[in-house]
């Protein structure tokens, strides 16, 4: 009599667009450890100055828009260091961007991997915002660093309020819209390669329309509606509230962030789950 084979593991189609299993991603979260720590490696590998980067990176831009913005624009700060004010909004605009960067090339990227074994192809887009958190932690650092300095040897009168235990619901919200957008790109870009200089042209045109290098305080009236309807200037201009007791805190525009996060997430997820199925296909 034959005895029945009993599988270890059993893979299934997944049965909804939407379907996410957690449960194989908690079972695969060594794989998923394993790609955050080969991005952290070969992000800087055969570099001169390796991690260095993460601090050389941040302070060579924060110095350019002083001296562009500060300095011949005279773009003003509300009363904050420009290079101070200028590392809060690039910091939490960073740490977007780094994730819809790093998510945006998942599907080509890993095209060979792909093919060849399987695991829950998610966790590669969750690996690389994983690692993004490296980079963000060290430019925390770097600005609580230059903010000290400023705040015990320059006569100003700022300082951080309790809306500070806000950040990692921003640091949630910036992975998640860079999350969403960014498989987004990746889903779309599998089949049409030459959308990905598109995007990114619209990633830098996004920049501008951020308030990094200038207040939300300091726009004309009539382009306040359009830059409420980013969803990250709420994140900037809340992080530096929360840093400063200086700028913008408002709970509608928190609210319509969180509110786009979650839509343009859950469209990522459809495109994602959908073009997985087929993309050997056509990549």
């Amino acid at each position: 009599m034959v005895e029945t084979e009993k599988w270890t593991t059993v893979i299934k189609p997944q049965a909804g667009w939407f379907e996410i299993d957690f449960k194989e991603l908690r079972r695969y979260r060594d794989l998923w450890w394993m790609f955050v720590q080969r991005s952290i490696t070969t992000s800087y590998k055969q570099t001169i100055f390796g991690p260095l980067w993460f601090f050389i990176n941040p302070l060579l831009t924060v110095i350019i828009y002083a001296v562009v913005f500060s300095g011949i624009a005279k773009i003003p700060t509300e009363g904050i260091p420009p290079r101070l004010f200028y590392l809060a909004g690039t910091s939490m605009w960073g740490y977007f961007t780094a994730c819809l960067n790093r998510t945006s090339g998942t599907f080509v990227a890993n095209q060979n991997v792909f093919g060849k074994v399987y695991y829950p192809r998610l966790i590669n887009p969750l690996a690389s915002i994983t690692s993004a958190l490296l980079q963000l932690g060290i430019q925390f650092l770097l600005f609580i660093s230059m903010y000290l300095y400023y705040y015990f040897t320059m006569d100003i009168d700022y300082a951080p309020n309790i809306t500070l235990l806000l950040l990692p619901v921003l640091i949630l919200m910036a992975a998640g819209m860079g999350l969403g957008f960014g498989i987004i790109i990746s889903s779309v870009t599998t089949k049409y390669r030459d959308l990905s200089v598109f995007f990114s042209f619209v990633v830098q045109l996004w920049m501008y329309a951020t308030p990094i290098v200038y207040p939300f305080s300091e726009m004309p009236d009539k382009y306040k509606l359009i830059a409420q309807l980013n969803p990250v200037t709420s994140l900037v201009e809340t992080f530096r509230y929360a840093a400063f007791s200086s700028g913008t805190l408002d709970w509608g525009s928190l609210a319509y962030s969180f509110g786009f996060m979650c839509v343009i997430l859950a469209i990522g997820i459809l495109m994602f789950n959908r073009v997985q199925r087929s993309f050997m296909d056509t990549v």
